[in-house]
């Protein structure tokens, strides 16, 4: 099955803003092709070490705040 990835990591960096703890970071529970992915992109540190999350940069709380809300938001 081809699957189009940048729509996966658009949704992985939507629902990193929900496991979201102390300012920026986020629990790096996610597929890792789509971390590294993110990763590449700058909008978050690198997922690759002991640590069990991840800092989103400036530009990656952005697109994840707004991604949260296109792809999962309701409308009032």
């Amino acid at each position: 099955m081809n699957l189009n990835t940048d729509r996966i990591d658009d949704a992985v960096l939507a629902l990193l803003l929900l496991g979201l703890h102390e300012g920026d970071r986020a629990w790096k529970s996610f597929d890792w092709d789509a971390m590294e992915r993110l990763h590449a992109k700058g909008l978050i540190s690198d997922p690759v070490g002991k640590a069990k999350s991840v800092s989103l940069s400036q530009e990656g709380l952005n697109q994840a705040q707004a991604l949260l809300q296109s792809l999962f938001g309701t409308v009032k």
